[in-house]
């Protein structure tokens, strides 16, 4: 997946407002948008080096938007807008092995009255939802984990997906790893119990489970390979 934007690299200085990081570019402080909700657990460390990229649009008022920050040696993708781009790309690039390099692609795809899926991935004998979910959390060495704080909007998925298979579906979430440095994935059992229960019971119902991580450069973020997953 190609960035709209050119990269620009900065110091990270603080996070507040939970959508507003303040970072140094040069010698001058900017408000730059923080596009996750998540805790983003062990990135927030003052000095760490951070790319933002700069919006062409006049009218919006934080100019700055966070995309990337550097843990150790390794650059960590935080922008969860851009994770169903990049597994877009890969789909149709057949780069994602499970699904048929002629499937149909739908995204935001409604079910029910409340709920939208990520994709809807389709061929003439095969139908099946896909959920996307970004993955930043590493606390053990080469060790990603999801979530990094309590998503009650995780777990309602989970159930929905399930309803979707007894109406005929194949289901599927795919966890990106927007990182370098992982070759493994858990669940954070610890951070968010309810959420690893209904995903364990799940798994049980033929929830299907893929998870693969990224490579970065100057103007892409791309998936790369798939990743142990241990649940």
């Amino acid at each position: 997946m190609i960035l709209e934007n050119k990269l620009i690299p900065g110091i990270f200085i603080k996070r507040y407002k939970r959508f507003f990081v303040d970072v140094q570019i040069n010698r001058k402080i900017v408000t730059a948008h923080c596009p996750n909700t998540g805790s983003m657990q062990g990135l927030l460390k003052k000095g760490n080096t951070v790319w933002v990229t700069k919006s062409n649009n006049p009218k919006r008022k934080l100019k700055f938007t966070l995309q990337i920050i550097k843990d150790g040696n390794s650059k960590v993708g935080v922008n969860t807008h851009l994770t169903n781009r990049i597994v877009l790309d890969a789909l149709n690039k057949n780069i994602i092995k499970e699904f048929d390099k002629d499937v149909s692609i739908k995204s935001e795809v409604k079910f029910g009255k409340n709920t939208r899926f990520d994709f809807l991935l389709s061929t003439k004998n095969f139908k099946a939802f896909l959920e996307v979910k970004n993955v930043t959390l590493k606390r053990k060495p080469k060790n990603a984990e999801f979530p990094d704080a309590i998503t009650s909007r995780g777990t309602k998925h989970i159930k929905e997906l399930l309803n979707a298979k007894k109406k005929g579906f194949k289901i599927y979430i795919i966890f990106i790893v927007q990182r370098e440095d992982c070759d493994k994935f858990s669940i954070a059992n610890d951070i968010d119990p309810e959420y690893s229960k209904t995903l364990s019971l799940a798994v049980k119902k033929k929830l299907n489970i893929l998870c693969y991580d990224c490579k970065f450069s100057s103007k892409r973020i791309e998936i790369n390979k798939k990743i142990k997953i241990n649940i």
